[in-house]
């Protein structure tokens, strides 16, 4: 079980970057660029589950695989367990592979159609081990228990699976290899509702077991309260807030994590007639074009001069509690003006 107190750092991400090149006219030439991802830093303990929401398109896919560096990070530092990722060179790299891996979001996309499912569960081993055709096997009879997959299935392909049992191979292929990391790429995102809980228990159950760190990258605010231990909250490229999961869930600081919040349904009638609703104005700008300052100033209820300015900067505030936020710095310039005063957590 996680323990903030004597667990150690596994994952340290520093600044990391991801834009992408936007090219026009005749010859191709680089004219701008979108900022998928936009000076992101976060620590992921041993045994953790750190959840990470936001909006579609405010770069939590993107931040996830460029963690794993399945995409050149354009700048920034990724440890994995203290070695550089970031800018290993691709032996390193495929040596720190089975470190780490991914269950992504659609797993009927991220299967291969034309293997079954102990070619696709073993394809790791066949890769990065060295194991005899027999050891491998066992060890694919071994993963598919302990997904919760019948032993006969194996030699069968992926259209023959419901949605559930897709993910469920595809989280035993990222087992394969016994990694420390694992980014869950919204994996229940495609699935049944009916089936959304197995999985998200599975995952918790195989923590447990074999002592897995997760980034569990999701939009389901009510999955995430489940099953993370901190929460990062990413707006526009930026993570807004991070912090552990009931104090946020409870006293959010960031007004955008205070709107979001309240956006989660209330199952109880009353309650959700009776809930205060923060309703964000205009449309979330283009990671292409952000504004300037902070990137939640075109939409923000409490927004400042200063925040038309100056980009705030993402730090701790209380212990445990990182926001980037112009109501929590300590100090304000006077061109700020009737600023808004900071409400206490």
């Amino acid at each position: 079980m996680f323990d903030a107190k004597t667990a150690k750092k596994l994952v340290e991400v520093r600044d990391l970057k991801m834009h992408f090149p936007i090219r026009s006219g005749l010859l191709r030439r680089v004219t701008g660029a979108v900022k998928a991802v936009d000076g992101v830093s976060f620590d992921i303990f041993e045994g953790e589950t750190l959840g990470l929401v936001g909006e579609s398109g405010c770069g939590k896919s993107t931040c996830g695989r460029a963690v794993l560096r399945l995409y050149e990070p354009t700048s920034g530092s990724i440890k994995l367990d203290g070695e550089e990722i970031a800018t290993a060179p691709f032996d390193k790299l495929r040596r720190l592979r089975p470190k780490m891996q991914m269950v992504f979001q659609d797993p009927q996309a991220s299967l291969n159609p034309r293997m079954t499912v102990a070619g696709i569960i073993g394809e790791p081993l066949m890769e990065h081990t060295k194991l005899s055709e027999k050891e491998r096997l066992d060890r694919i009879y071994q993963l598919m228990d302990a997904v919760g997959l019948n032993r006969d299935f194996a030699n069968r392909y992926p259209h023959e699976f419901s949605g559930g049992q897709r993910q469920r191979i595809g989280i035993a292929r990222a087992l394969a290899l016994n990694p420390k990391f694992i980014v869950c790429d919204e994996p229940i995102a495609a699935l049944d509702v009916s089936i959304q809980a197995q999985v998200v228990n599975l995952l918790e159950e195989l923590q447990d077991e074999f002592g897995l760190t997760y980034l569990f990258i999701s939009h389901d605010l009510s999955m995430v309260r489940h099953i993370a231990d901190r929460v990062a909250v990413m707006y526009l490229g930026k993570v807004v807030e991070l912090g552990a999961r009931d104090v946020l869930y409870d006293a959010p600081l960031h007004p955008y994590t205070e709107a979001l919040l309240s956006a989660v349904p209330e199952p109880d009638p009353v309650s959700h007639d009776e809930a205060n609703r923060i309703i964000l104005q205009g449309d979330v700008p283009s990671p292409a074009n952000p504004p300037q300052g902070c990137n939640f100033c075109t939409r923000c209820p409490k927004v400042m001069a200063i925040c038309r300015q100056i980009d705030p900067e993402f730090r701790e505030v209380k212990p445990g509690r990182f926001v980037a936020c112009h109501l929590y710095n300590e100090t304000r310039p006077e061109t700020a003006g009737n600023a808004a005063q900071p409400t206490e957590a």
